[in-house]
């Protein structure tokens, strides 16, 4: 792995974050600026992402072979999650903010944070099946997450329509189908002008994404940040102890290291910002779901490559 890209990485993402928070301070980023940024991401920059990553990559049938494998195992990692986080949010008594506890531990920024992150440690491959792994990031979202976030509301409903029509499933469907194209057409590839089109949207995610964290981690005071007891026990079992858990038990059921040490990498990436999103459109405490993301986005910085560098470790004992 090259951990000289992924400090680089982490630094740049870092100097974003306290960018935002600074715009935030300063009344660049208001409440208004936030939401519409957050609106533009989700439903133009994620989109032509997705699609740019997998159409841009070299058709073999070994890489749509590796990232459906990825795929699957995509589902089953965010299903073990999903176990592990209904057992780790017991003790909360507020029902809001067990729900986006629950949420914010099973769902990780897998696109505009984990896309460059995944890209620097295992170059364009990383980057290719990172694209597959937000396949089974999105059906679990507008499926289990939805479903989280329904208990005991009568106005928040699971739709089949949600799960399969998404600003996140749909383009990997059709990215997917364009990637297999590849298939009857040898050698194919989309206009360079469309090429450009989606790599220039699609530049937009890393940088505005996380400058939009830093600016909803200025909504927050510096105590409740750092003083507060379920944010630290939040963060040890986000950052920590899930993925070591998933490296482990992908390890002790007999994956292959480098698809072990991918899965870690992508359970070790701080909270989705969906969770903030959700949060205002169904009036839960989005204070809270902010503060979930920040700091997971802001201690990251420190744990993923110490965590990376164990899971390494730990692989290479047998």
């Amino acid at each position: 792995m090259n951990y000289a890209s992924l400090l680089t990485i982490i630094g740049t993402l870092f100097l974003l974050l306290i960018c935002g928070y600074a715009c935030r301070r300063l009344g660049i980023i208001d409440d208004t600026a936030s939401k519409k940024l957050s609106t533009l991401i989700i439903q133009v920059g994620q989109p032509m992402m997705i699609l740019s990553s997998l159409s841009s990559a070299e058709f073999s049938m070994e890489n749509l072979k590796d990232g459906g494998v990825i795929a699957l195992v995509g589902l089953g990692v965010h299903a073990f999650m999903s176990g592990l986080a209904f057992l780790m949010c017991v003790g909360f008594k507020d029902p809001d903010e067990r729900k986006i506890t629950e949420f914010s531990l099973v769902f990780n920024n897998a696109g505009f944070i984990g896309f460059p992150i995944l890209e620097a440690l295992f170059g364009p491959k990383g980057l290719f099946l990172a694209s597959f792994y937000v396949i089974s990031f999105h059906l679990f979202i507008w499926s289990w997450g939805i479903a989280i976030l329904a208990r005991g509301r009568d106005d928040i409903r699971l739709t089949v329509k949600k799960v399969l029509i998404n600003f996140g499933s749909v383009p990997c469907f059709i990215g997917v189908l364009i990637y297999m194209l590849g298939i009857p057409f040898p050698g194919f590839a989309l206009p360079e002008f469309i090429a450009k089109f989606l790599s220039y949207l699609s530049g937009l995610c890393t940088p505005i994404s996380v400058l939009i964290t830093g600016a909803l981690l200025a909504t927050r005071t510096p105590k409740q940040i750092f003083g507060s007891g379920k944010i630290y026990y939040f963060s040890c079992m986000k950052l920590l102890a899930m993925p070591v858990i998933v490296c482990v038990v992908g390890k002790l059921i007999g994956l292959p290291n480098d698809m072990v040490i991918f899965i870690t990498a992508e359970a070790a990436l701080p909270s989705a910002s969906t969770i903030t999103m959700f949060s205002e459109t169904y009036r839960l405490n989005g204070g809270y779901a902010s503060q979930t993301v920040g700091t997971s986005s802001l201690l990251c910085v420190l744990t993923l490559p110490l965590i990376l560098k164990a899971a390494e470790w730990f692989v290479g004992l047998w």
